[in-house]
């Protein structure tokens, strides 16, 4: 039994080389709301969605040999998914291919099933735009293209992608 119940999360955190520059990125290229920053301790906070619904806290690490290369997904509509590849591009961010698929399209993952982004930030921290599909989960398809899930649900086929 769960000490209290968990309703969702509320904030992550990321080190960053350069706070002005991952500020800029994030407020500018993703479009987060600047929610406070603390320059004594090298730090900024974005709201994520809603305010007070979720936040994204970024700390200056400065000239540290230390880097790790975290992961985080931002919940966006599929059609924000879909144009995702050409706005980031536009916004000099390139998309990166995913588990062998090339980033032409968004990705699925049948197993939930949902559609999703993959990109970097400018300290290589893992993003990803991610959006619920309405269809059933098929976790025996594995993870494939966009219009290769659209193809299968049309047909109907239950068989694994080709």
């Amino acid at each position: 039994m769960a000490v209290v119940p968990i309703r969702s999360l509320y904030e992550t955190h990321l080190t960053v080389s350069d706070l002005d520059r991952s500020i800029a990125f994030y407020r500018d290229v993703l479009g987060l709301e600047l929610a406070h920053r603390v320059p004594d301790r090298h730090a900024a906070f974005f709201w994520v969605g809603a305010r007070e619904r979720s936040m994204l806290g970024l700390w200056s690490i400065h000239s540290s040999p230390l880097r790790f290369r975290l992961h985080i997904s931002f919940k966006v509509d599929l059609e924000d998914v879909k144009r995702s590849i050409p706005a980031l591009r536009d916004a000099g961010v390139e998309p990166r291919p995913a588990f062998g698929l090339p980033a032409a399209e968004p990705i699925v993952f049948s197993w939930m099933p949902a559609a999703s982004v993959f990109f970097d930030d400018p300290d290589g921290h893992s993003l990803e735009f991610i959006a619920s599909l309405p269809e059933p989960p098929r976790p025996e398809l594995g993870v494939m293209s966009l219009s290769r899930w659209r193809m299968l649900q049309q047909a109907g086929n239950a068989g694994p992608p080709g």
